[in-house]
């Protein structure tokens, strides 16, 4: 039995009985839990990916790969057709005093009430992402996210303004010292925030090594049971096998530690949906054996197989 798609659907349901309704940044709203846990044994469950309703994987791969090139820039993400993080590099260009288009105040929820905004806020976006993929610097300007998990990951800047590379680290710890426990990667870094376009939701990961195993678990200050967990969970599943490769490990359990634990109240029918979803047989991921290195994995190195989910439910991102 799938056991990743089981526990995906208790925590749901634990959120809709016990939550809180509470508000949030975004003015949408939330039904919301403090603390959760997940955890999944990767070696025998397969790779967790849900099933009770299609995850696109390509997207996962490329953000992922974003992340560990150390890039914050979205041209990388739009050149693979990823647009998970447009609406915040687009909110960045419309709150300049460069944007002269139509006013797009709080065009997130906007968008979702009133079509006829929907249409202008489909054109600016369109043109935001043109811009970042063929203007080199509107792309360096509008097209940054600032200091997000890319720059965390790969150079973090101490107080003595010294650069660290922190996946090269726990690389390289594990491969001298893999019963160490400082095999951490941080991203909450509180002089970053301010550089920030989105802080951190998933804020920092820990590997542990036994029995030839490599486990991880992750920790997320808020998460967003229905759009981003499903990706948080797939995204740090991959991190584990790509290290666990280039260690010449296996892989070990993946752990899932939320805070701020939530449902959007405009995901609720969404959620029900799948809730409501029996599960299927979880594919199996396939990495290519001629790439040594973490950093050389390009998207068609990362092969998934026998993926066979239920549709695909759509519903809207809170910005």
């Amino acid at each position: 039995m799938n056991q990743v798609d089981l526990e995906y659907q208790r925590l749901g349901r634990m959120i809709l009985e016990n939550g809180i309704e509470k508000g949030d940044r975004t003015g949408t709203g939330t039904i919301s839990m403090f603390g959760s846990q997940l955890r999944f044994d990767l070696k025998k469950e397969g790779f967790p990916l849900l099933t009770t309703k299609r995850v696109a994987f390509r997207l996962i791969v490329s953000e992922l790969l974003w992340f560990l090139k150390g890039d914050t820039n979205l041209r990388y993400l739009l050149q693979h057709n990823n647009h998970i993080w447009d609406e915040w590099g687009f909110q960045k260009w419309v709150e300049s005093e460069d944007y002269k288009g139509p006013d797009m105040t709080n065009f997130g929820l906007r968008s979702q009430k009133d079509p006829e905004f929907n249409e202008l806020y489909q054109e600016q976006l369109k043109i935001y992402q043109d811009k970042v993929l063929t203007d080199d610097d509107f792309a360096k300007k509008y097209g940054d996210l600032g200091e997000v998990y890319g720059k965390q990951w790969r150079s973090w800047e101490g107080a003595d303004g010294k650069v660290y590379d922190q996946i090269q680290y726990i690389i390289d710890e594990i491969k001298r010292n893999p019963d160490s426990r400082r095999l951490i990667c941080s991203s909450w870094s509180i002089s970053s925030l301010e550089q920030q376009q989105l802080p951190p939701c998933h804020y920092a990961f820990q590997f542990y090594v036994a029995e030839g195993k490599l486990s991880c678990m992750f920790s997320m200050r808020s998460v967003d049971y229905f759009l981003g967990l499903p990706y948080n969970i797939s995204s740090y599943a991959l991190l584990t096998y790509l290290l666990a490769h280039e260690c010449g490990l296996d892989v070990g359990e993946l752990i899932f530690t939320g805070a701020d634990t939530h449902i959007y109240l405009n995901h609720l029918e969404q959620v029900k949906e799948q809730l409501s979803r029996e599960p299927r047989q979880l594919p199996t991921l396939k990495l290519n054996p001629d790439k040594k290195s973490i950093f050389d994995f390009e998207i068609e190195d990362i092969v998934l197989e026998g993926y066979d989910p239920h549709p695909a439910i759509k519903a809207p991102v809170a910005v």
